[in-house]
């Protein structure tokens, strides 16, 4: 089991995130974000923390324009909680460590 962030690309979102065994969370970023950068080493850690039980991937913005207007990413840093096909949980903007993982412990120990 990969106990790291995943970079992935519209090609790749099905089979990284839709047929994935875990839940997966997706960080959408964007390299002239500067908010992005504070939430970065928050990412790495919910990938190696819950790594037993989430699966990370991250996808950059501007490249990636239909999983951005699929997940109705409107600014970034933004996470969307994926299992399958259902979005549990959709936020944008920095959030708190302490934020991110009460959603990952109540959605995580629901699974």
């Amino acid at each position: 089991m990969s106990k790291g962030v995943i970079t992935i690309t519209d090609a790749e979102f099905e089979t990284e995130v839709l047929t994935a065994d875990l839940p997966v969370l997706v960080y959408f970023w964007a390299s002239w974000c500067g908010p992005c950068q504070l939430m970065s080493p928050l990412i790495n850690f919910a990938a190696t923390t819950y790594s037993d039980r989430l699966k990370v991937v991250k996808m950059e913005v501007d490249p990636n324009p239909l999983t951005v207007k699929k997940y109705q990413v409107e600014g970034v840093p933004a996470l969307r909680l994926v299992k399958g096909e259902q979005l549990l949980i959709s936020t944008e903007g920095v959030i708190s460590k302490d934020k991110l993982m009460s959603i990952l412990d109540t959605h995580l120990n629901n699974n």
